[in-house]
């Protein structure tokens, strides 16, 4: 490798799927409360700690950094990444946030890589991203985040490595019928999938250094984003309603005296689902 390496992992704080979910506010929104870093940014995490670890690791200046966009509890994410072995967080923190979709995420996300750099004295080489959030699941930001950067975009990677010189990377992407090989030049964008590795556990050391770990906090306005530019007011698209899932009602026993799958037909049918 000719020279250190910058990586930035985009995660998110999401409400923990074990638990409870619930909606408050107007317009309606998942109470984040004691959430847990989105699982698919752990594969992302993982595959930026492998690959600098391959290079050479801290030793040879590389560096992970940890970005996360959302409120004051967002933080238990970054926490979290800096378990898990990053090297430092960003946290962009700001009320006027509330609301942001996908546009707006990768607006701030962008403007935030931008400014690592300038604080870095140096290019952000690589962002890696999960395939999508474990709560909004669009699978949006990647992409938006890649072209408002300009960066090559490498989608749903299932594994991943640099060339000697740092210079390209090389990733596999599974379809249902091909196994593709892509080539793109650094700096790029790569999201990978869950089957890019077993991302790791923290021991008590990780966690203990995660406390020394530095973490930056910028606001909408130190990343020269206006009150237009994010929130529900710079946002495209908005919840119209959401509204909890009824509870689940018992189910009917069909109990077969000779004519069980009579009777299974009979239900399927009425109900539409054949």
């Amino acid at each position: 490798m000719n020279r250190p390496l910058t990586l930035v992992v985009p995660v998110k704080h999401v409400p923990d799927a074990q638990g409870e979910r619930v909606l408050s506010g107007d317009p309606p929104v998942l109470e984040r409360g004691p959430g847990i870093l989105s699982e698919l940014d752990e594969y992302a995490l993982e595959a930026a700690l492998q690959l600098v670890e391959a290079s050479g690791g801290a030793e040879a200046g590389h560096r992970v950094l940890a970005l996360t966009v959302g409120p004051a509890d967002a933080a238990a994410a970054l926490k979290r990444a800096l378990q898990l072995g990053a090297d430092a967080g960003v946290h962009v923190l700001d009320d006027a946030l509330a609301g942001s979709d996908a546009w707006v995420t990768a607006r701030v996300l962008a403007a935030a890589v931008e400014r690592i750099a300038e604080e870095e004295s140096r290019p952000v080489d690589l962002v890696l991203t999960g395939m999508a959030s474990t709560d909004g699941e669009t699978s949006l930001v990647p992409g938006q985040l890649a072209d408002r950067l300009g960066l090559a975009h490498v989608g749903f990677a299932s594994s991943l490595a640099l060339a000697e010189d740092g210079a390209t990377l090389t990733a596999t992407r599974h379809t249902g019928t091909e196994v593709l090989e892509l080539v793109a030049p650094l700096p790029a964008l790569v999201a990978v999938t869950d089957r890019a590795n077993t991302p790791r556990y923290p021991n008590f050391k990780a966690i203990m250094a995660a406390k020394k770990k530095p973490v930056r906090t910028w606001s909408a306005a130190d990343l020269g984003l206006g009150p237009g530019d994010v929130g529900l007011a710079g946002s495209l698209t908005r919840v119209l309603e959401a509204v909890p899932r009824p509870p689940r009602t018992a189910g009917e026993v069909v109990v077969d005296e000779g004519e069980g799958g009579i009777r299974l037909a009979e239900f399927l049918v009425a109900r539409k689902l054949v």
